[in-house]
Order: C-alpha cells, then structure tokens, then sequence
C-alpha cells in the first residue's frame, strides 16, 4: 500500500476519529438528501464549475461541527478554504457536494469527501453518497468497510482485462488525453462518469483502474485511504503517495500488478 499501514501511535484514538467522521458524514447526508432534485439556485465559480446552497450548507456544518469537537486542528474545505493552523500536524480536508454537476442535474453520482491528515497525509476518509445511502470509510491500518462491511478490490492484475473509468475526458489537457487514450484503449473496457463514485466502485471490486487529472487536494484527499484500505493501490501519475501537495493527477488501480503496468505505459506516454 502506498499510506502509513498504522495509524500514528501519538495520535488521536483512531476510533474516535473515524466515529465523529461518520457523525460528519450523517449530518452531511441530512442536508445533501434535503436539497437534492429541490428548487435551488445554481450559481457558478470564476472557473464555470457550479455551486449551490447544499454545496455551502454541508461545508459549514461540517466545519461547526469539527471546531466544536477538535478546535486544535485546521480545516481545508472547498466553499470556505482554510481554517487554523497552516502547519497544524492534524488537519481535515473537506469537499461538500463533490460531483456538483451531478448533484444539479438530478442525478444521485454525488458524494461528500471526509479526510483526516496528519500533516499533508491522509490517514482516514470517508466517501459518503447521501442519495444512495452508501458510505466508504477507510483509516490505516484497517480494512475498508462499505455501509459498515469489509470490501475489496478486484483481482484485475493485467489492463488487457481492466475495466477503466475517468470522469470526464474534459478534466484533460491535450498531452493527458493522449495519455488516458492510450491506458484506456488497451483496456477491455473504459467509461465515464461518477466523480468520487468511482473510487467506491473500484474498492467494492466493480471498477479495476480509475484515471483523473486536474483535482485540488479536497478532491483526493478522502480516496487514498478508501482504495488503499481496500487492497488497492492509488498515486499520482508519477506513482508517489497521494498529500495534500499532490499535482491533481491519480491513477488508482485494484491491484499493484495492474497499477506498475500503468505506470510503465504512462512514463512512456507523458
């Protein structure tokens, strides 16, 4: 695996951690199901991505939430940005609505992204999918567990036999597109969509490789843990460790066999 494979022995109590985020994921999942397919407004960033009332609404009661419970540690969200200490050794990333277009376009692909750092590495997330009711929890050094159940990733060990997903092609620049093209079409079997959704699918064994590029670190954060917890493995392209200094490149693959033959091809190709 590519994170810590246990939890810091000076840390916070691991369970106590991973209890209070999913106490951060209920409360996210009351508000996203309240204001999902609802009349909202939908405005929209300097960079076209859309926002809304949910987006704002989940970050702010997370946020509330964490202060209240650990006012000691500094908070990286998407709608608000940073809270705390820069260089707090423990930290939170949040992304409220990940998967925004999904979420105003009435479609239930959406999720609210929970990850826990010390320093710049994620050692727990949680990936949570209010409209499904499904929620992925991963910390290190234990097992990734889907609605409170272990998972894991398939077996998939060669690309010839994978079964790739980005989000969306447009999420590359030219030289990544050729990049992803290459990957993909030597797969059995590429698709689109699903954002955050697709990192489930790969640690619950329907997905073998996801490929994205362009994410900020609330985007990426939560997954590391998730996939890795579930027998995957999951880098940038250039296969180092996910932080939050990472570039916004990921390659997350269900097997360390698939993910070095990917790797191979993308040193090739970029």
């Amino acid at each position: 695996m590519n994170l810590a494979s246990t939890w810091p022995a000076d840390g916070p109590d691991r369970a106590e951690v991973a209890a209070f985020a999913e106490t951060l994921a209920d409360a996210a999942r009351t508000v996203a199901r309240r204001e999902f397919r609802a009349a909202f407004e939908i405005q929209y960033k300097a960079d076209g991505s859309p926002v809304t009332r949910a987006d704002r609404e989940v970050e702010e009661t997370l946020t509330a939430l964490i202060r209240e419970r650990f006012p000691g540690h500094a908070i990286l969200g998407e709608e608000f940005g940073r809270t705390g200490e820069i260089d707090a050794r423990w930290r939170w990333a949040l992304d409220p609505i990940d998967g925004t277009k999904n979420f105003v376009t009435g479609r239930p692909l959406f999720g609210t992204l929970i990850a826990f750092l010390e320093g710049d590495r994620p050692i727990l997330g949680v990936i949570e999918a209010p409209a499904l009711g499904e929620r992925y929890v991963g910390a290190s050094g234990e097992p990734t567990r889907f609605n409170g159940r272990q998972c894991r990733t398939s077996r998939c060990a060669r690309l010839a036999d994978a079964r790739v997903s980005a989000t969306t092609p447009d999420l590359f620049d030219s030289d990544e597109v050729v990049a992803f093209d290459d990957v993909s079409f030597a797969a059995r079997m590429r698709t689109f969509g699903g954002d955050c959704y697709q990192y489930t699918q790969l640690a619950a064994g329907h997905l073998d490789l996801v490929m994205e590029a362009q994410l900020a670190p609330y985007d990426l954060l939560a997954l590391a843990p998730v996939v890795a917890g579930a027998g995957g493995v999951i880098t940038d392209w250039e296969g180092k460790p996910l932080s939050a200094r990472s570039d916004g490149h990921i390659l997350a693959a269900a097997t360390p066999k698939l993910h070095e033959e990917v790797l191979a091809r993308l040193r090739d190709a970029v």
